[in-house]
């Protein structure tokens, strides 16, 4: 075991703020009278239940390790009764962990706290639902230009593994083989980040297969995968960088990543031709109620369902089955449910789209439920009294 200075340091890595002025500045002002009010009255053993009012996936390690930081700042022990191991499926309404210290210290604490639970539960539920649904593909986590910060990146990566490792422990899933940035790669087990070209690059090259060459020539010794709806091309741009790299694509180091707009069909689509490559495909996944979302994630514009079976079909007319089929852009866990149903050969999934869409189901709730050993709590929360 570390010194508590070492200590101290390894845990504030990721965990701001830790500094007394930077706790005070961004806590809740009420939270704050009431540590003023206890030091003019005397402190108190208390005990909070920190909960959630939707199911979730527990990613506790952040807020557990600002807590302890915090704690040997302050030369303070908190008791941290976790009731849910980092992976566990929680209830709605069900007390995660119970904290337990003085009042003193963790009056001011609440908020900080709750910023750091309620987000990557929401996120780690979303990050498994997706790995298990579709237990075959691998998926890369491309957050962090979604995220309002490095802290919220920090927390969203760290979400994504905690889903995705539950999902490899249930299902025996894929899960999440990365992500986008080197700051965060370590939660998946990476040196660095992953990913090789975006839409600047096309652009910047002028043509799908010239920036295909230009990756090449810098990156000879990586896998490729290379963005083919710039230039709403998707299907011939993909076959002539497959003729190109031909050496590539039988040694399975190349991937198509498709990320067309929704304004759009990928090339050689239409509503009737969807609908015709879903039926020799996918037959089922066309039939019966659907709503207008589902349709649209089946045979709609924009990365469909029938657009990756389009490609997957026009890649393997010519020889090149060995070549994958990355798919991006709006892939979340209704998205992910469809593509299941429709078997869509998908190798690998790009997505940020794990990030909790509706944000009012990230907050995470805190109540005193002892107070010097007596159990209190205001009525109507009976229920997170701490069984003993």
């Amino acid at each position: 075991m570390p010194a508590d200075g070492a200590r101290i340091d390894a845990l504030s890595k990721c965990v701001w703020p830790a500094e007394e002025a930077d706790i005070a500045a961004w806590t809740d002002h009420y939270f704050l009278r009431t540590k003023q009010a206890v030091e003019r009255f005397g402190d108190a053993q208390v005990t909070y239940a920190v909960f959630m009012r939707r199911p979730v996936v527990a990613a506790p390690r952040l807020a557990v390790a600002w807590l302890e930081a915090v704690g040997l700042k302050r030369k303070t022990e908190f008791k941290i009764d976790l009731r849910y191991e980092e992976g566990r499926w929680v209830g709605a309404g069900e007390p995660i962990m119970y904290v337990t210290g003085s009042m003193k210290h963790l009056a001011d604490l609440e908020t900080l706290l709750l910023q750091k639970l309620g987000p990557p539960c929401v996120a780690a539920y979303n990050a498994y639902t997706m790995c298990a649904d579709l237990p075959l593909v691998a998926f890369l986590a491309m957050d962090a230009r979604h995220c309002a910060g490095t802290q919220m990146a920090e927390i969203m990566a760290y979400a994504a593994a905690v889903g995705s490792a539950r999902a490899k422990r249930k299902v025996g899933a894929a899960g999440f083989i990365g992500n986008a940035t080197d700051a965060t790669a370590h939660y998946f087990g990476q040196d660095r980040g992953l990913g090789t070209m975006p839409h600047a690059m096309v652009g910047y090259a002028g043509s799908t297969l010239r920036a295909a060459e230009m990756f090449d020539t810098c990156f000879q010794d990586e896998a490729m995968t290379v963005l083919v709806d710039y230039f709403a091309r998707e299907v011939t741009d993909a076959l002539t960088v497959c003729r190109r790299f031909a050496k590539r694509a039988a040694e399975g180091r190349l991937s198509i990543r498709l990320d067309t707009p929704g304004s759009r069909f990928i090339e050689g689509l239409d509503p009737p031709a969807s609908y015709e490559v879903l039926e020799r495909n996918s037959h089922a996944a066309v039939r019966g109620y659907r709503t207008e979302t589902e349709l649209r994630y089946l045979v709609g514009p924009g990365v469909s369902a029938a657009a990756i079976w389009s490609l997957r079909e026009a890649l393997n007319a010519e020889g090149f089955d060995r070549v994958k089929i990355v798919a991006s852009s709006g892939f979340g866990p209704a998205k992910c449910k469809l593509m299941a149903e429709a078997n869509a050969p998908i190798d690998v999934i790009g997505t940020g789209s794990y990030l909790p869409e509706i944000w009012s189901e990230t907050y995470a709730t805190a109540d005193i439920v002892e107070y010097d050993g007596q159990p209190r709590v205001k009525v109507g929360r009976e229920f997170l009294l701490r069984e003993k």
